[in-house]
């Protein structure tokens, strides 16, 4: 009986463990690392995407594009501050490198992927293909799942501008 509860929780912690790492990738060099998308509120018309790039090779690669069927548009975004306190966020219509060695993280306050004109809000649990185009792995489809951003979204402080070019 001992051998068989040991075996089950074996199985239990392999499956769990599985399933946290589910939409990880690995595509030749590149590994996508938790591949997610806030959780936008409602009405919101853009939601933003996130996803650790890996390039465990030598060979620099770039992300080019990114396409996804929930949104008209998906672009390459950056967002900076300025000395005087404005966010902005812009298009990287060259794409975004990822060096050869090297981890490029899109998160929060940074680089990111920004859909816009949503067709139909994500919500927590959901998984949503989406392609990311590279100039040397290709097209790559990756599942991101969406949850809830940890601290219930991007706060602004009170004087805080924010500017966003677009990409179109």
């Amino acid at each position: 009986m001992r051998l068989f509860s040991t075996l089950a929780l074996a199985l239990a912690l392999v499956a769990f463990g599985g399933a946290a790492r589910a939409h990880d990738l690995q595509i030749g060099d590149l590994e996508l690392g938790h591949p997610w998308i806030a959780e936008a509120p409602p009405g919101a018309p853009t939601a933003a995407g996130y996803v650790d790039i890996a390039n465990q090779g030598e060979t620099p690669d770039r992300l080019l594009a990114v396409r996804c069927a929930f949104a008209e548009r998906a672009e390459i975004h950056e967002m900076t501050i300025d000395d005087a306190g404005t966010m902005q966020m812009r298009p990287l219509p060259q794409g975004l490198e990822i060096p050869g060695g090297q981890t490029v993280k899109l998160e929060r306050g940074g680089f990111h992927l920004m859909f816009m004109h949503v067709m139909e809000r994500p919500v927590a649990g959901d998984m949503i293909p989406v392609t990311l185009v590279f100039e040397h792995a290709g097209e790559v489809e990756a599942m991101f799942m969406v949850q809830k951003a940890a601290d219930g979204g991007m706060e602004m402080d009170d004087g805080m501008e924010m500017e966003m070019e677009s990409g179109q």
